[in-house]
């Protein structure tokens, strides 16, 4: 009986984990709509944070690559004083990407909502 009462604890302690990590996304980084991300994004930084090969085969046009495994040391190409629009494949490193920029003084942070999945607009690709 002892070990399901672990095992709830510990359940009980990973759902707790993760709405307290959404609510915190929440806080530091808007989520919207390929509409309200289409009407901002020429007037920030767009920065796709997927990894080269996503990136090659089709991202959104204007995008920069800069992926979530290079953000550390790529820093510097992001310019703290203009609204940044993130997005990735679903959302996940997006909001991670969103979450290290945050740490670091960047305020204007906005992610499409589901990713590059979900997005219908212009899109270029590598032939």
């Amino acid at each position: 009986m002892t070990t399901l009462y672990e095992l709830l604890i510990i359940i009980l302690a990973v759902v707790i984990y993760y709405v307290i990590i959404g609510l915190y996304r929440r806080k530091i980084v808007k989520t919207v709509t390929e509409e309200e991300f289409r009407a901002g994004y020429r007037k920030a930084q767009l920065i796709d944070v997927r990894e080269p090969n996503e990136f090659e085969g089709g991202h959104i046009l204007g995008a920069r690559n800069i992926p979530l495994s290079q953000l550390r040391m790529r820093m510097k190409e992001v310019r703290p004083d203009l609204p940044v629009y993130l997005y990735c494949q679903s959302g996940a490193r997006s909001g991670r990407a969103a979450q290290f920029l945050y740490r670091k003084g960047y305020k204007d942070l906005t992610q499409l909502k589901g990713g590059f999945k979900g997005w219908s607009g212009k899109v270029k690709a590598k032939k």
